[in-house]
């Protein structure tokens, strides 16, 4: 039971979900974050490029409308003279098509001079007569985008054209920025040359206005727009409630769409874990049965295939495995008998040797006549038993060490000192060998491993060196440590050993050159031992050549530094 818990937990079909929904909730989130910390500024700097694109088109109005000898308030004037007219004319033709309706008198028509004054606010906005005229530009701008704009002449202090209702609080406003006052809670925007674009307060309605005051580029005509920013916080927090509840009907819905979807991709896929624990049981007659051409269809039908085949190929291994097994039998028989084969002839010469040895002492001490011939054969018994004596030995510590009777007693131990005293003892044999033997080893390195056994290792490494020299006679021996690992290497000039031969140097008996290795007494076990004992510790070994000689390495784990952790038993 608690398994199923755990593969429904961990199923397609939960994953599926889980990542709808997260995307679903990253999404919301995501939107409310935009909504929240980049909406309001967005919307005010779309309102500041509108406010700059105001000022630059009523600005190019201006120079092109008015002349040398001319004021703004002329042109106004005349533009407003001709919308008048054009209403006249629009208003008697609508007179005329109605046929009820007389014309008034020509004293009944005529303008007023409050009606010169005022822009009729029912005059078409989309007259010929207006399109670029500049109160044609102020107009669009202020029933398009909510600007409220008002131009005063810089000499008089009135007001020529205002598009808002209150032209006098705006004319006193843009004379309090000119001369600096009214500036304690506005937030400078964009500033140009002659105008500012700034965000005010206004604390008689509590409400927040975007507006841009300064100087068109004639140096005469002052200019104030003011623009009303909606309460963005407010549209904020309804843009966020309104996602919030679209989002999350979108999640409802999706995630019981999403339900019934992943159930039936899930399916099939449950039907082949069935089948592929039938398989894992090494039951193959069960079988996907499902017509369906998607892409898990396939895949039933290649596991059919698979448990057809892997019936076929388990039954060939089964036969294929015990055949197999009695070869290994037989193998494992054959290596135990040529291992005893090896000890009991080591046994069997250890008491012949013995005899030639004391039989070769006894002639030494003068049993024959001829003190030359005595002499001269027994040099060669004595020389012959030592040899045999010695292979037998080797061979005798080969096998314990094959059959794991003689197990290393892993301690600490100072390598380096192990190599001095080695180096020491056999002053007589680097002599006679004219050998330049030097030593680049710390004064102490601490390693683990059988003392006995590495005495060993380095004896044959040094010995074979020896019998190996050429050049200039030279034995180096230094080490390296890495990763908590020693590497002792030992070097002799010489010549390199041929590289096929060099894979075969650790098998017992091999010999490179059989005519060098009689004259030195070698019997091609010292490298097979030295494999043996490095195997047994674990550790690492092996051989490289030179352009003038050849090295030797062998590895060793250095010993924990605390004193209690220096010995343990493997």
């Amino acid at each position: 039971m608690k398994h199923k818990k755990i593969f429904q937990f961990h199923s397609i079909r939960h994953r599926i979900m889980l990542i709808f929904i997260g995307l679903t909730a990253a999404m919301l989130l995501a939107i409310w974050s935009v909504n929240t910390w980049w909406l309001e500024g967005y919307y005010v700097d779309q309102k500041s490029k509108v406010m700059e694109q105001a000022y630059t088109d009523i600005d190019n109005a201006i120079q092109e409308k008015v002349g040398e000898n001319e004021s703004i308030g002329d042109v106004l004037r005349e533009e407003l003279e001709q919308e008048w007219d054009i209403w006249k004319q629009t208003a008697k033709g609508d007179t005329d098509s109605g046929g009820a309706e007389e014309m008034p008198d020509a004293a009944e028509t005529e303008p007023s001079n409050q009606a010169d004054e005022a822009v009729p606010e029912d005059i078409p906005a989309d007259l010929p007569e207006e399109q670029g005229t500049l109160l044609g530009t102020i107009r669009a701008y202020s029933e398009q985008n909510n600007i409220a704009i008002t131009l005063i002449d810089s000499d008089t202090g009135k007001a020529l054209v205002s598009s808002g209702r209150d032209s006098d609080f705006q004319t006193q406003k843009l004379q309090r920025y000119v001369l600096g006052k009214g500036h304690k809670h506005m937030e400078i925007l964009k500033q140009h040359d002659n105008y500012v674009v700034e965000k005010n307060r206004d604390f008689r309605s509590s409400s927040t206005y975007m507006e841009s005051w300064g100087y068109f580029s004639d140096n005469r005509t002052m200019f104030i727009m003011s623009m009303p920013l909606a309460s963005i916080q407010e549209s904020v927090v309804l843009s966020n409630r309104f996602t919030t509840w679209v989002g999350l009907i979108v999640l409802v819905f999706g995630s019981i769409l999403m339900c019934f979807v992943t159930n039936r991709i899930t399916k099939p896929i449950m039907k082949l874990s069935a089948l592929s624990e039938e398989m894992s049981r090494l039951n193959f007659d069960v079988s996907y049965e499902d017509d369906a051409e998607d892409e898990v269809g396939v895949l039933g039908r290649s596991m059919n295939s698979l448990s057809h085949s892997l019936k076929d190929a388990i039954g060939a291994l089964q036969d294929a495995n015990k055949q197999l097994q009695h070869d290994i039998d037989e193998k494992i028989q054959i290596d135990e008998m040529r291992k005893e084969f090896i000890a009991n002839v080591s046994h069997e010469l250890k008491t012949p040797i013995a005899l030639i040895q004391g039989y070769a002492e006894g002639l030494c001490d003068g049993m024959c006549e001829d003190e030359e011939s005595r002499n001269y054969y027994c040099e060669v018994i004595m020389d012959e038993a030592n040899k045999m004596n010695k292979m037998v030995r080797q061979l005798l510590t080969l096998t314990a060490l094959e059959f794991g009777n003689d197990t290393p007693s892993i301690e600490a131990f100072d390598i380096s000192e192990l190599v001095h005293d080695l180096i020491n003892s056999s002053s007589i044999l680097i002599q006679q060998n004219e050998a330049k033997v030097s030593v680049d080893m710390p004064e102490t390195l601490m390693v683990m491993g059988d003392e006995f056994k590495i005495e060993e290792v380095v004896t044959n490494y040094l010995t074979n060196a020896m019998n190996h020299l050429g050049g200039e006679h030279n034995i180096r021996i230094w080490s390296e440590t890495l990763d908590g690992v020693a590497k002792i290497h030992v070097y002799n000039n010489g010549t390199p050993i041929p590289e096929e031969d060099l894979p075969n140097l650790w098998t017992k008996f091999y010999k490179v050159d059989k005519a060098r290795t009689r004259a030195y007494g070698g019997s091609g076990i010292g490298l097979s031992i030295v494999k043996a004992i490095m195997e047994a510790h674990h550790q690492q070994y092996g051989v490289a050549n030179h352009e003038d000689g050849v090295e030797f390495w062998f590895t060793l784990a250095l010993a924990p530094e605390e004193p209690e952790a220096a010995e343990y038993t493997e």
